[in-house]
């Protein structure tokens, strides 16, 4: 069984650097994806009667 010690220097050991660019890329890229989705739902009840 790992000590407590020995379980937090294996944690600081396997710490790896996150790409915050691709992080907000990515987030951009889902953004436009959802808005773009958003107007072609406005876009395509436009013209139509409310039920």
């Amino acid at each position: 069984m790992l000590s407590p010690l020995m379980t937090v220097l294996a944690a600081e050991e396997t710490h790896h650097e996150v790409d915050h660019a691709l992080s907000w890329g990515i987030g951009a890229v889902v953004l436009v994806i959802l808005l773009a989705m958003i107007g072609a739902l406005v876009a395509f009840g436009a013209g139509r009667d409310h039920s």
